[in-house]
């Protein structure tokens, strides 16, 4: 599906299940409002499924890999050839990722948007290769414009080839790819004109200097650059990452197939801000998962408005907050289809009085 197919395809939750939802949820036996945010996010969900027993037994997490020129700048730990190394480790099923989404009963799926690695055609991942790895952002753009829009493409139709083939009730999303904080924090900066310093955290555990120095790569890259804030795609294109594009291609995607969808951290939220950039009307369909401690993750959570389930201090990526978000999810759902109301357990509604 082309994008500006997938975004007309975007509709409204029920408003009239979000209602009813919130009615029941208000008159359940327990002081009002004392779930907090579960009852807030039952709601949410019962407006997207059309239910007020929803269940999200088929979860997917899909975690996209690519690859960034921009590690040539020293702005990561790690060297660029860990990236292919994890997408292995995730199909194996030994990654935090896997071991997390096991506990929440969701499959795991990886995806090479653009690593620098020539996997096998056999290896059980969506092969959805843009090119090698983007262009070093300090020194040239990321990617030309069409790939940008290829990238989020390939997120739409890895949706699309999910729910053709299985049932999927929620989605989350994840990332992996050296280097790739650097670009999040810039696209950030290139949306919100903050000053990068703001922004830019420490990645794979970089010290002060080098922390100094992924800031200046930061502002070199926007100075050179000007990406332009209006136009999501440009900031894709010169300051962003393959796998971000394919990030916000699967919030459309699971957007225009009325799937609820979860995102992890930094990276993954760079991708959920693009494609609420482009697609206002996906933010309905959107949950964040946590509170990541890269310094630019509050304020994507902040541009989006969308308050985070958890906050554990993480900051590794891969979908791990998104697997851990599912199962508050999850609970939400059960707290609005199974506490009975006061009238159900026959006890006079106090609140009444």
């Amino acid at each position: 599906m082309e994008l500006h197919e997938a975004i007309k395809k975007i509709t409204p939750p029920d408003a009239e299940f979000e209602q009813k939802a919130a009615r029941r949820l208000d008159e359940q036996a327990r002081p009002d409002g004392s779930l907090g945010m579960l009852e807030d996010n039952a709601r949410r969900l019962a407006g997207i499924a059309k239910t007020l027993d929803v269940h999200l037994a088929h979860k997917v997490i899909v975690t996209c890999a690519g690859d960034h020129g921009v590690v040539a700048e020293g702005v990561s730990l790690f060297p660029q050839e860990v990236t292919a190394q994890m997408v292995y480790s995730f199909v194996d099923g030994g990654a935090s990722i896997n071991v997390l989404a096991r506990h929440a009963g969701a499959e795991v799926r990886a995806a090479d948007l653009g690593v620098s690695h020539d996997f096998e055609k056999e290896l059980q991942i969506f092969h959805k290769k843009i090119d090698k790895g983007t262009g070093n952002i300090r020194r040239e753009p990321a990617m030309t414009r069409d790939q940008a829009v290829l990238a989020v493409e390939a997120g739409i139709s890895m949706v699309e080839e999910l729910a053709a083939g299985q049932r999927v009730d929620m989605l989350g999303t994840g990332d992996m790819g050296i280097g790739n904080t650097t670009p999040s924090a810039a696209m950030l900066a290139a949306f919100s004109g903050m000053d990068p310093s703001k922004l830019a955290g420490r990645g794979t555990g970089l010290d002060d200097a080098a922390l100094v120095h992924k800031i200046r790569v930061i502002k070199d890259a926007l100075a050179l650059h000007q990406p332009d804030p209006n136009d999501p795609v440009d900031v894709l294109a010169k300051v962003g990452g393959f796998e971000i594009g394919g990030l916000a291609g699967l919030v459309i995607g699971a957007s225009a197939c009325g799937i609820p969808v979860v995102c992890d951290g930094l990276i993954a939220t760079a991708g959920a801000l693009i494609a609420c950039e482009l697609a206002p009307a996906a933010k309905s369909y959107l949950f964040t998962s946590h509170n990541s401690v890269e310094a630019g993750h509050r304020f994507m959570i902040d541009r989006l408005g969308i308050a985070p389930l958890l906050d554990l201090k993480l900051r590794l990526g891969e979908g791990t907050g998104a697997a851990l978000a599912m199962e508050i999810l999850d609970a939400a759902t059960r707290v609005l289809a199974e506490i009975r109301t006061f009238e159900e357990v026959r006890i006079r509604n106090a609140r009444q009085e």
